[in-house]
């Protein structure tokens, strides 16, 4: 599993990082997290508007910063 985080290094993209981190180490799944920051490989993905949450190259979360717990069901399905 790969997990993306897009976005150009707000607050909210950082706070997404360390959900995406927190909600790993929960779900017990192990997967390498990359921080997307290049504003044209953002916009390669048809993300509007940041942070986003991409895991194997699909985007499942654009515009805020999900719950813990909304990650873990996300990874686990």
């Amino acid at each position: 599993m790969k997990i993306d985080i897009l976005g150009t290094g707000c607050a909210k993209c950082k706070a997404l990082f360390e959900v995406a981190k927190e909600a790993l180490a929960k779900s017990g799944k192990f997967a390498q997290i990359n921080k997307v920051e290049d504003i044209v490989e953002i916009m390669s993905y048809g993300v509007t508007s940041t942070p986003a949450l991409v895991i194997d190259g699909e985007v499942k979360v654009s515009g805020r910063v999900p719950s813990v717990d909304e990650v873990v069901e996300i990874i686990s399905a």
